[in-house]
């Protein structure tokens, strides 16, 4: 029969799994098996850089945290190797490791959870198209401006044709 401090240690474990599911904007499954060390070490920093939480986690205990943080769609993407990334940014673990995964074919998205909601790898990889919050903002804040760049072009238009003609 299995120690009762081991059993504890694991449950602990399965806690702070199921708390960074629960706490985390989205957090994205990916098969990592291929990846030389190198590479890997590449990935942490990038992930790093961006606050998000990259860790290589067992099948078991992810599904059980998953279970207990009531995300059970995740099972249906716990085989083989899995590494979790955990990101307060939405959008972050999904960009990194799709734009990681299109250098490196070793790298595979499993799928992922953003907000509470279970994501494919067709769906993980379509949301980390999607452009920044800051590149969103922009967009919007050009189209704002446009009409009145618009209209600050027409009255200066009409001004400089008053002064030719006067």
């Amino acid at each position: 029969m299995a120690n009762a401090k081991i059993i504890a240690a694991k449950q602990q474990e399965v806690d702070a799994i199921a708390a960074k599911l629960r706490e985390s904007s989205s957090t994205v499954i990916a098969d990592y098996r291929g990846l030389n060390v190198a590479q890997v070490t590449l990935l942490r920093k990038q992930l790093r850089e961006a606050g998000v939480e990259f860790q290589v986690l067992k099948n078991s205990l992810v599904s059980r945290a998953a279970a207990s943080a009531e995300l059970s769609d995740l099972d249906a993407v716990l085989t083989g190797p899995t590494a979790v990334a955990f990101g307060a940014d939405a959008v972050a673990p999904a960009k990194i490791l799709s734009d990681f995964a299109k250098k490196n074919d070793a790298l595979k998205i499993k799928g992922g959870i953003v907000d509470g909601v279970f994501y494919d790898a067709a769906q993980v990889k379509a949301l980390a198209d999607l452009p920044s919050r800051e590149g969103l903002l922009s967009m919007l804040l050009s189209v704002l401006q446009a009409p009145v760049r618009n209209f600050a072009l027409a009255v200066k238009a009409v001004s400089e044709k008053n002064e030719a003609s006067a």
